[in-house]
């Protein structure tokens, strides 16, 4: 409900008709307001008296910006003045441009000022050195507004072409790093619409006028649209700002309004009748706004807020109005405090660790942060003497009260192949059968499962309503789930792309409160981990099959194929603070268990991106250091070991350094790694559907280029193009000989495990024979070399896996050809104690 207030403050003519703005200084104790005469006027808040003129200024003053020791000032004529408020006098010109000024923003340490002209640089100038200046000039249009963000990093411009262009300062040179398309209209610099770009105080969001007379909010992460501010308007906007915590925003039109609307729920809280009004300004405590018009009138107006919304303003910084906001929706939890499964479980925001030991000891620690109870009599407070038992002490002698506690920093719990909310859309699974993703449609959601075959299934999508935030795609189903809210408990659904019956899904929910943490789903079981510690076991068609509590909680992520499943948790603290991540493997079938709490291998300070099982049912992770590895003899009990398969910053695309890229994981398959390559520092994959590349694995071995003559010209034959050649066809050999060696063990591993059929035993017997023909060339190549190779030579003779002698044969006749005849006679020998050992094991 909507209301008006009803104290109407009295219009101050200020200034000649014309564009009138005004700013507040940061600490609220002025009020500047300039416009087209020459005159500037200072007000004192809480002062109902006349303010104070500077009549040294320029005319035709179209902004203005202050500090609490200075005002900056832009004009028509090209001039950026700045003014001194203690003395309330003209200090020193701060730039001059050729065409008008549009607008200008002071940093927020009011170093730097950012001018906007109809010039198309934008120029940023140091308040303290007018020398010092920056160029903008990668837009193709001028500027008509412009904005600091909260930290100063960045600074947006809208420009007249109908594009923010935002633009990081975080290095000497200012660098354009996003172009926001399809937000505000294309308006002439002179136009009474605004497309003004207000951040909101919590940094994360800015809020900009719209050409359908709304205010859309975009995010500063990912710059998609958010909420909107809708159906307010019949008037182009021209003014709005955010109260100073951020839960009102205020917004004029040319429908003579202005809106006041609830950031929470972006409706509006009241309606004030004030026409041409076209700036706005909040003091930056109390419960009053400024604001300008067009006839050169000021209005200071106390108690701006409706009374029953006033307890608004009193609230801490409220968060920008996302679509689903990153932080409200994080994943990563804490250890239940209650017990059993119905117990209610704390889902809370990743803590930043505390400093460390050395850190803490330099200072005070909080309040309270050595405070102890002895409530049970258990001894840890001064006795009776005021004396402390020896338990009160550490080893180094210091009172155990005064250690500082260490907060672990649990690993994130995530869904393999998915993406974050990015607006109002999300990738619930990205794989090589396809992708399903969904579109908020507040209220609802509409789910779209597209397949890359569509001979082998016809794509579909349903409308929402339970609001899946989770899924798992395969050749025989897909799996959802949906968080639990209120009274909902947390629903599993699956749909099976075949059956043989009439009904085709089913749902189960799970214990109220608690909620999923990532799901699998292979074609024999679905596997879901929970907030409540438990993994949950289902079969495909919904009957509960197994239900335990892993031993390393919180649960991260999970996995599956076939009957194996591999579930991730966090394990115990490691030096650094940082929980060590553990991974089990079973196969839920038979009820055995193959690596059990093994760890997984992460360099300190990474972060698991993804886990999955390969085409071959090898499981595979991919970290944040952008690193594949596989996990070999995993179904041997403590044999496991993890391999890395790929480096992708090793990539010869990336070798020249021009090209930045990073990548999503989606499968390893046909000895491959696909992925979705990602630009422009984009973390996840965006719409419209990007396309799959796929990558060969290449074992980080080394990344020296390889040798030019420019690099030893004395040595002629090492550097001739033959030895360039021979050094790439080594590193070549080097790596198939590795790569073939993985996979001729991962499928020893499995022949071994399950009695394997012929075909996989002669597929075993052909990768043992590739791996001798590389060997068998590697070894050319050695001897092309000359004789000084030889025992590097006789070395891969020995690597062999032939028992029957006819490559070690080969080998003496390469050796031969080369004229390696001592080379060719210890070759001879390693093939006659071979032979002697065959017989031996007859």
């Amino acid at each position: 409900m909507t209301s008006t207030a009803p104290h109407r403050p009295r219009a101050r003519p200020a200034h000649t008709q014309g564009s009138t703005h005004c700013a507040y200084t940061p600490d609220g104790s002025k009020l500047v307001t300039v416009g087209s005469n020459n005159t500037i006027r200072l007000y004192k808040t809480g002062f109902d008296g006349e303010p104070i003129n500077i009549d040294d200024c320029q005319e035709q003053n179209l902004s203005v910006d202050a500090s609490d020791e200075f005002f900056v000032v832009g004009s028509e004529d090209g001039t950026v003045s700045l003014y001194s408020i203690p003395n309330a006098t003209f200090d020193k010109f701060l730039l001059r441009c050729s065409l008008p000024i549009r607008d200008v923003a002071l940093s927020p340490d009011s170093k730097w000022c950012a001018v906007a002209s109809d010039e198309l640089t934008v120029k940023l100038v140091r308040t303290d050195d007018n020398t010092k200046i920056r160029h903008l000039k990668e837009h193709n249009k001028s500027t008509k507004h412009l904005s600091f963000d909260t930290k100063g990093t960045t600074v947006a411009l809208a420009c007249t072409d109908g594009i923010v262009y935002v633009y990081s300062l975080t290095s000497d040179e200012p660098e354009l790093i996003k172009k926001v398309d399809g937000v505000i209209g294309a308006l002439d610099t002179e136009s009474d619409a605004s497309s003004k770009i207000s951040w909101h105080p919590d940094g994360r969001a800015f809020a900009v006028p719209t050409p359908t007379r709304d205010i859309q909010v975009i995010s500063k992460n990912d710059w998609e649209k958010q909420r909107v501010f809708a159906n307010g308007h019949n008037g182009d906007v021209t003014a709005l700002a955010w109260s100073p915590n951020g839960a009102i925003l205020a917004s004029a039109g040319k429908d003579k309004r202005i809106l006041l609307w609830e950031t929470k729920t972006q409706s509006v809280i009241a309606r004030l009748d004030y026409a041409n009004v076209i700036d706005i300004a909040w003091h930056p405590e109390n419960n009053l706004v400024s604001f300008t018009n067009s006839d050169g009138e000021v209005y200071i107006h106390p108690d701006f807020v409706p009374e029953q919304y006033e307890p608004l303003l009193k609230l801490a910084k409220q968060p920008a109005p996302f679509i689903h906001d990153p932080l409200s929706e994080s994943t990563n939890v804490r250890r239940p405090l209650g017990n059993g499964a119905g117990a209610s479980t704390s889902v809370l925001p990743q803590r930043q660790r505390a400093a460390s030991y050395d850190s803490l000891m330099d200072g005070p620690l909080e309040e309270d942060e050595d405070f102890v109870v002895d409530d049970d009599g258990a001894g840890y407070v001064l006795n009776g003497n005021g004396k402390r038992i020896h338990d009160d002490y550490d080893v180094f002698g210091e009172p155990a009260s005064k250690r500082p506690h260490i907060e672990p920093e649990y690993h994130e719990a995530f869904q393999p192949g998915s993406t974050p909310w990015r607006g109002n859309r999300k990738y619930l699974c990205l794989n090589l059968i396809g992708f399903v993703w969904t579109v908020d449609q507040d209220g609802h959601n509409t789910v779209t499962v597209e397949f890359y075959d569509h001979e082998f299934h016809r794509d579909f999508h349903f409308t929402d309503t339970f609001l899946y935030d989770k899924a798992c795609l395969t050749e025989n189903g897909t799996l959802f789930s949906c968080p639990p809210k209120d009274d909902t408990p947390a629903t599993i659904f699956y749909r099976p792309h075949e059956t043989w019956t009439n009904r085709t899904d089913w749902r189960t929910q799970l214990p109220k409160g608690e909620a999923v943490l990532a799901m699998s789903l292979s074609e024999s079981f679905i596997t879901v981990t929970t907030s409540a510690n438990y993994v949950r076991v289902y079969t495909l068609f919904g009957i509960p099959y197994r239900v335990y509590r892993p031993k390393s909680t919180p649960t991260v992520t999970c996995a599956s194929w076939r009957d194996y499943v591999m579930t991730i948790g966090n394990g115990p603290v490691g030096a650094d603070g940082h929980t060590r991540l553990l991974y089990t493997i079973e196969n839920v079938k038979r009820d055995e268990i193959c690596q059990n709490e093994d760890t997984v291998a992460l360099p300190e300070g990474a972060t698991l991106k993804s886990v999955f099982f390969s085409d071959n049912g090898d499981p595979c992770i991919y970290d944040s250091t952008g690193t594949l590895l596989t996990l070999l003899h995993w179904r041997q009990p403590s044999r496991a070991s993890w391999i890395p398969l790929l480096d992708t910053k090793l990539l010869p695309r990336l070798a020249s350094g021009r090209k930045t890229e990073t990548y999503f994981p989606i499968a390893v398959a046909d000895d491959k790694f696909h992925c979705i390559i990602l630009k422009g520092g984009d973390q996840y994959p965006y719409f419209p559907r990007p396309l799959l590349s796929e990558f060969d694995f290449s074992i980080p071995l080394t990344s020296e280029p390889p040798k030019s003559k420019a690099a030893n010209p004395d040595a002629m034959d090492d550097d001739s193009p033959e030895a360039e050649d021979d050094e790439s066809e080594t590193r070549k050999l080097e790596q198939q000989f590795l790569l073939k060696g993985i996979a001729a063990a991962q499928l020893q591993d499995l022949v071994e495990s399950t009695s394997g059929s012929h075909t996989q035993r002669s597929s075993l017997a052909r990768l043992e024979l590739e791996i001798d023909k590389t060997l068998l060339q590697f070894l050319a190549v050695e001897c092309r070399e000359g004789e000084d190779r030889g025992m590097r030579a006789l070395e891969l003779v020995e690597l062999m896996r032939d028992r029957t002698g006819r490559m070690v044969e080969a080998a003496g006749k390469v050796a031969e050809r080369y004229g390696r005849s001592i080379l060719g006679e210890k070759i001879r020998e390693v093939g006659e104690r071979r032979v002697n050992a065959m017989d031996d094991d007859y």
